[in-house]
């Protein structure tokens, strides 16, 4: 018999009921999915073997062809990550410890802090919840008054205090229990095929993948703490407007009035938090595994900006000069001063005079470059790069 089917029982009682059940059902298919990937009879075990194998042997080839070298600073971040991957993906225990501990308890933490709560704070807000439904369902049978109260109700048309009463409600739902049901759902989805995307860290092509599943994690996480720290203000906005609900006549317009509004601002005010999240978690580098594409192109438009500035600079100096100093300046008697050549530079050839050149004329050359030189395994394989071999020839 499993541990969640006596909450699973109990889970229409009420929206806490509700909350404990699912929350139940999603730790253990989390665990139950780990076992089946990568547990002790795993059907990814093999797979994983493979793909480790791959890691390692490309590192080989690295320093076989010398682009990689058998340093401190080059080992250390490839064997923290192979650590890291292969400890979250094959133990449960620091999988559970982590991950899902991370993800489901740090967040009712932080509200439970922000709201001054003893205790977790979403079953404390989901009880909350439980008892404005109850008042609300009060009002709605007091002010119903039986089969002639139904068709008073009918007579005057669906547009009634008690019907708004009940849209109020359906919203409010909406915005509370359907919100936080379904963060917990997709968050355990995500968690639960987490260990695929773990292992999918290895290789820079697919770490975009494992960036993704943890902007998914985090957003689906902190969902529940933005739900429970606005739903406190609409929660205590509410219970002077319950109060008020039932009047002489049955249900108050001006009270079932005033309850719509305050459901609709909360429906909105959830929809607003569910974009913000995710514009927040969109802006995440992720610890370096992505956006390292968006950081080369800055980098590349910097130095861009760099050269262009430095091919630039000097000409426009130069024609700034000339323009300044328009008329030439008067050269010592028996000096003048040639623009040097090519000819004039060698000692042994014939020199010729040089034709008559402007005022001042710069044309930037390019340096020379040292030849690069690797220091691997395979650095003798490896050739000078071309315009290096220009320079030397």
């Amino acid at each position: 018999m499993s541990a969640c089917e006596t909450l699973v029982a109990s889970a229409s009682a009420g929206i806490a009921p509700a909350l404990r059940a699912v929350d139940c059902m999603a730790g253990e298919m989390t665990a139950s999915a780990f076992g089946r990937l990568f547990g002790a009879q795993g059907a990814l075990a093999p797979a994983l073997t493979i793909l480790l194998t791959l890691y390692i042997a490309g590192f080989a080839v690295l320093l076989l062809t010398g682009r990689a070298s058998l340093n401190i600073s080059a080992l250390t971040p490839r064997m923290m990550t192979l650590g890291l991957v292969l400890t979250f993906a094959t133990s449960w225990l620091a999988y559970q410890g982590v991950m899902w501990n991370l993800a489901t308890g740090a967040p009712d933490q932080i509200a439970g802090v922000l709201s001054g709560a003893q205790g977790s704070a979403t079953q404390i807000f989901a009880d909350r919840i439980d008892l404005i439904f109850a008042a609300i369902a009060q009002a709605g049978e007091m002010a119903g008054g039986g089969a002639q109260g139904a068709a008073g109700q009918a007579s005057a048309g669906s547009f009634t205090p008690a019907n708004l009463m009940w849209l109020a409600a359906l919203m409010l739902l909406l915005g509370t229990v359907g919100v936080l049901v379904t963060a917990r759902i997709a968050l355990a989805v995500l968690l639960a095929v987490g260990p695929v995307f773990i292992v999918l860290g290895l290789f820079k092509t697919t770490r975009g993948l494992t960036a993704g599943w943890l902007r998914g994690v985090v957003m689906t996480a902190v969902t529940p703490l933005f739900v429970v720290v606005g739903g406190g203000v609409t929660v205590e906005m509410l219970v002077p407007v319950i109060a008020a609900l039932v009047g002489e006549d049955g249900v108050s317009g001006r009270a079932a009035l005033a309850l719509f509004l305050i459901a609709s601002v909360h429906l909105a005010l959830m929809t607003m938090l569910l974009k913000v999240s995710g514009t927040m978690v969109s802006a995440w580098s992720v610890f370096g595994l992505a956006g390292s594409r968006e950081r080369r192109g800055e980098v590349a438009s910097a130095t861009t900006h760099i050269a262009t500035a430095s091919t630039t600079a000097v000409p426009a100096a130069t024609m700034a000069a000339i323009a300044n100093n328009a008329s030439p300046r008067r050269a010592a008697p028996g000096l003048s001063v040639q623009p040097m050549t090519v000819e004039a530079a060698a000692p042994s050839a014939q020199r010729r005079p040089a034709a008559p050149a402007p005022a001042l004329a710069i044309s930037p050359a390019m340096p020379i470059l040292p030849q690069s030189r690797g220091r691997g395994i395979g650095s003798r394989f490896r050739a000078a790069p071309p315009r290096a071999r220009e320079f030397i020839r």
